[in-house]
């Protein structure tokens, strides 16, 4: 059931009249959990952050839970104390299967019982623009806890974000080393409006206070129009003072290679995961990061929300003038 919200709908923001709230947040050492932290933190928010034995989050009260044992998310997480949210930034770290089913939806699955059984009331989720159109063993994942969420009573907020800048990062050493930028096909195949650390960080925060986002799964982008591999990789040439030169990279190779480590998969289970993580680069590849229009089956830019105000352009500007580099995903395709 979605919450009705006549200011949003006229144009406005409702936000609900609450107090500081007491958040349990899950998956804070991450990028995206440490940006969402801090938006809590700026908000007044008493945030205690629940993280695996021996994670450690500056300026943070943590507590070690063990997120496959709802007995210890219980006991050592909740302890029969009052929490208004749950925030959980969690995700697998690779997407291959047996990760992805532990981390996206188990770990989860037994986060949200924990919950429920301290009385929480709101569970703010991080999942991904690209669940949208599935094809990959952590996109069943997520979408089976984001149906378990959605189904489980306790109000909830799903946000689907496009892609991070930090997945967008990964070439900026090899082009201040000379070398040209890659791209598939063209370099025009895929587009994403990307989002930054710190503004997704602030959009999760305030699921918790913005009524309109209850009840809803909500893709979001960043500022800015959508922009392809290609026009990133101009951007970059821009800011480093140099000519394009751009390295065509056929998607073919990728199916090739697909294709000879699904045959040596039975094989052995590490085989196995190499090919599951050589669909992921070829779905990022060839799929764009946007809303997917359902009637058309067609990515749409102008039906990605947008949200924030920093752009690619101004991260890949702080980056090059010595800016720190994110820590990048395990599965990015450059």
């Amino acid at each position: 059931m979605e919450v009705v919200n006549t200011d949003a709908e006229a144009g406005g923001v409702e936000t609900a009249p609450r107090p500081a709230l007491r958040i349990a947040l899950a998956g804070a050492t991450g990028t995206i959990g440490r940006a969402t932290f801090r938006a809590l933190r700026r908000r007044g928010h008493e945030v205690v952050c629940f993280a695996r034995n021996g994670a450690s989050i500056e300026g943070a009260a943590v507590r070690s839970v063990d997120f496959a044992d709802p007995g210890s998310l219980a006991a050592d997480g909740f302890r029969g104390e009052v929490f208004d949210a749950v925030v959980s930034c969690m995700a697998s770290r690779t997407g291959a299967p047996k990760d992805a089913w532990a981390v996206d939806h188990q770990a989860h699955i037994n986060l949200l019982a924990a919950a429920q059984g301290a009385g929480v009331g709101h569970f703010v989720q991080l999942s991904a623009i690209c669940v949208q159109k599935p094809l990959l063993a952590f996109q069943y994942a997520k979408l089976a806890f984001e149906q378990a969420l959605v189904e489980s009573g306790v109000t909830y907020s799903i946000v689907r974000p496009t892609a991070f800048f930090k997945s967008l990062s990964g070439q900026i050493d090899r082009l201040r080393k000379g070398k040209p930028f890659l791209v598939f096909g063209d370099g025009t195949l895929t587009a994403c409006k990307p989002i930054g650390d710190d503004d997704l960080g602030d959009y999760l925060a305030e699921c918790l206070e913005d009524r309109s986002r209850w009840n809803k799964v909500l893709p979001i982008g960043g500022p800015g129009e959508a922009i392809t591999p290609r026009q990133q990789g101009e951007m970059l040439f821009q800011l480093l003072g140099r000519p394009p030169a751009f390295s065509k990279v056929p998607v073919a190779l990728l199916d090739a290679i697909i294709g000879a480590l699904s045959v040596l998969a039975p094989l052995s289970s590490r085989l196995a995961e190499k090919a599951e993580l050589a669909r992921i680069g070829r779905y990022y590849a060839t799929e764009s990061m946007l809303a997917l229009n359902p009637e058309t089956g067609r990515y749409d830019a102008q039906a990605t929300p947008s949200a924030g105000t920093e752009t690619l352009q101004d991260f890949y500007a702080r980056v090059i003038a010595g800016g720190p580099a994110p820590e990048r995903g395990d599965h990015a395709v450059f």
